[in-house]
């Protein structure tokens, strides 16, 4: 099968490699297409100088090819979207990709490819940190009464389907923080419920204003850093009452005021139980992806937007120095592996 490689310098290569056997939980899967995420350009800035190349890729959607023998939730030919394990081999720039079958989840004939691919880990990411870290009201026993919450990146796909989690638990204000993707994220509130976006080129001091103005005198104890760099939580640790707490999506070095407690969202815990708990992240992971399947076929969940790049693997470079500048706004790169020059079949 095509495989494509990426090195320190964010040049890909295109390898033959075997297809990959899936092991007892695992599902293998025939790529469509792949999405991408920023960590696919910057995660090979920060490997070792020996660190030979890697397939970063990990939204995967297509068709299950085949199960490992403990697989009860999938076969042969089902259409899925799964989140391949951060940091393994089998990722999704291939024509085939290895996932855990709590990661997997079952897409709808209505819901293309391209818009499955850009859920699972900017979903998984937002999920993780809305309910297991921020520990707020989950759809299924939506909030009874207002809840502040400060969503700074809500353009993004992460502070998005943050966004559009926190308006299934009935979460408001939201207060969302965003730039030239302000259009995008307008069309995810509720205006009046007293959801707004703010403008984080006001500066700072405006800025930090505008949300204390916006939670409408409330306390602020929530807070969801899709971020996590260029003054970000530098930002919502002004605007957090004491006692409140934020979710970061990239480790921060800045030291955090008193009485607020600041907690890492990294998605690979979903794979990792917690210890002394008979249930932990894994089974989150497979409630919420269930969940999110059955959203997208009910029509009440919906992926992000997308930008299809051409070349299929080839485009996979371009796709990486594109995200590694800053050019995607509101929007998901993906490509479709059946594009890729030189492909059987």
């Amino acid at each position: 099968m095509k495989e494509a490689l990426i090195d320190r310098t964010i040049s890909v290569t295109i390898h033959d490699t075997p297809i990959p056997t899936p092991e007892a939980n695992q599902v293998l899967i025939r790529v469509v297409v792949s999405g991408s995420n920023p960590k696919d350009w910057k995660l090979p800035k920060l490997a070792a100088s020996d660190e030979p190349p890697k397939n970063q890729g990990d939204d995967i959607a297509g068709y299950v090819e085949s199960v490992g023998p403990e697989v009860t939730a999938f076969k042969k030919g089902d259409k899925v979207a799964a989140f391949h394990q951060i940091n393994t081999p089998h990722g999704s720039y291939a024509e085939y990709a290895i996932a855990w079958e709590h990661t997997t989840f079952h897409v709808p004939e209505r819901t293309s490819f391209e818009e499955a691919a850009t859920l699972p880990l900017a979903s998984m990411t937002a999920a993780l940190g809305m309910y297991q870290w921020l520990e707020l009201p989950l759809p299924w026993n939506p909030a009874l009464k207002q809840i502040p919450l400060v969503v700074y990146g809500g353009a993004t796909a992460v502070g998005a389907f943050a966004i559009k989690f926190a308006m299934l638990s009935n979460i408001h204000p939201i207060i969302a923080v965003a730039g030239k993707g302000i259009p995008f994220v307008e069309t995810l509130l509720d205006k009046s419920k007293g959801d707004i976006v703010l403008d984080y080129r006001e500066g700072d001091t405006v800025l930090r204003q505008k949300i204390k103005q916006a939670a409408g005198g409330q306390q602020i104890l929530y807070a969801y850093d899709a971020v996590s760099e260029k003054g970000s939580y530098e930002n919502i640790f002004a605007v957090l009452d004491k006692g409140g707490i934020f979710t970061h999506v990239l480790p921060i070095s800045a030291h955090k005021p008193d009485g607020i407690e600041g907690r890492f969202t990294y998605v690979s815990s979903v794979h990792v139980a917690h210890k002394g708990h008979q249930l932990g992240d894994p089974d989150f992971g497979a409630a919420l992806f269930h969940f999110m399947g059955r959203g997208l076929a009910k029509g009440w969940f919906k992926g992000h937007p997308y930008e299809v790049r051409k070349g299929g693997l080839n485009g996979v470079e371009g796709l990486l120095k594109d995200l590694e500048a800053g050019k995607a706004s509101a929007v998901k790169y993906v490509v479709r592996i059946g594009d890729t020059p030189g492909l059987k079949g």
